[in-house]
């Protein structure tokens, strides 16, 4: 099993940056593959960015494609989450999420997903 602890999140105005980490423990990280996920007050858990275990496949939801870039260091056991171009409607608890299966495509669903991290708070102001 491995433990995922997110770092990163905080207050920004629209149009900044920020970069979440995801530190891993306990599993060897080029054994999983990761995803970002959040989740906004009232509403569902939704898949953010996804990448296999090498790091040479990445998946994007349509809604941060071009704005924010997933990337991995395994010799640091570390995924990262790079937002660029923040607006408010990406205010919400960002998760990360391992996933062991080595048929991985970047899923969607959470349930596909193993283990998780207890989550990283963004705010953008407008």
């Amino acid at each position: 099993q491995v433990q995922l602890v997110e770092s990163g999140g905080g207050l920004v105005q629209a149009g900044g940056s920020l970069r979440l980490s995801c530190a891993a423990s306990g599993r060897t990280s080029s054994r999983y593959a990761t995803g970002w996920f959040r989740q906004a007050p009232g509403k569902e858990r939704e898949f953010v960015a996804g990448i296999s275990r090498s790091g040479g496949r990445t998946y994007y939801a349509d809604s941060v494609k071009g704005r924010f870039t997933i990337s991995r260091d395994n010799a640091k056991n570390t995924v990262y989450l790079q937002m660029n171009s923040l607006q408010p409607e990406d205010t919400a608890v960002y998760y990360c999420a391992a996933a062991y299966s080595i048929l991985y495509s970047g899923s969607y669903r959470p349930d596909d997903y193993d283990s998780w991290g207890q989550g990283t708070q963004v705010t953008v102001s407008s």
